[in-house]
């Protein structure tokens, strides 16, 4: 994994404009919409909520936000039901991009996802087409600077919780989990107070993409800062070796 660390894309993203605090806050929202609406509102009894609810309090989320999202789910039957729908396609030179989203209109999110591919001369393609070069993992991402153990002590921690591997970056430390065990996993270096920078279920690629055109690489940055700025997109996945 080494020398594709997402962890300086978060620091980044988190020290960036209010804009993308706002995006981020829409994201983490809708996603609170889906949990409730599948599991209910009592974060005791549904682990998705739970997850979700911490990735809203590492990104700073306001817990009165968090409470009002959560009973607003539960309470409104006129609550927008938003629908997963994932795209497929590739940028320059053959960069894969998997793009998820949650919408409540897929027609309007389709039109955008594929007008973002082709402002950056890329392509949506069929269903299938990239995902097979990905592998759903769990991804716990935390800042070396804010944990207090050591590297040996926190990789014993997250194996024995059932984290299936560990990497040490140079500035922070990256736990992946099967999809399925990533919540016993965060939930144990939660109650052990291990602060995490990002705690998500994510695609990992099998394989990377360099680009040395620098037409290619602006046409690429065009087609993702499109896709972040799109409400209905909650993550945008790809192989390009930044």
């Amino acid at each position: 994994m080494s020398g594709h660390s997402k962890f300086s894309n978060i620091k980044h993203k988190k020290e960036k404009n209010d804009a993308a605090k706002g995006k981020i806050f829409t994201v983490i929202g809708r996603e609170i919409v889906v949990a409730v609406k599948e599991g209910g509102p009592d974060p005791d009894n549904n682990s998705k909520l739970r997850d979700v609810i911490a990735k809203a309090k590492a990104n700073n989320m306001p817990n009165d936000t968090i409470e009002r999202g959560i009973k607003k789910a539960a309470g409104d039957a006129n609550a927008a039901n938003y629908e997963a729908v994932t795209y497929e396609g590739y940028g320059p030179n053959g960069v894969a991009i998997i793009v998820d989203a949650l919408t409540d209109n897929k027609n309007r999110t389709a039109a955008n996802v594929r007008s973002a591919f082709t402002k950056g001369k890329g392509s949506v393609g069929t269903q299938g087409c990239v995902s097979y070069m990905f592998q759903e993992k769990g991804q716990i991402l935390i800042d070396k600077e804010e944990c207090d153990l050591d590297a040996d002590d926190l990789m014993m921690m997250a194996l024995d919780a059932g984290a299936e591997d560990f990497n040490e970056e140079e500035d922070s430390f990256e736990i992946l989990t099967a999809p399925e065990d990533f919540t016993k996993v965060r939930e144990t270096l939660e109650k052990e107070g291990i602060p995490m920078a990002e705690a998500d279920v994510t695609k990992l690629p099998d394989t990377y993409v360099e680009l040395t055109d620098e037409e290619a690489i602006k046409n690429l940055n065009r087609t993702l800062d499109l896709l972040e700025e799109d409400d209905d997109v909650q993550q945008v996945y790809h192989n390009w070796d930044e």
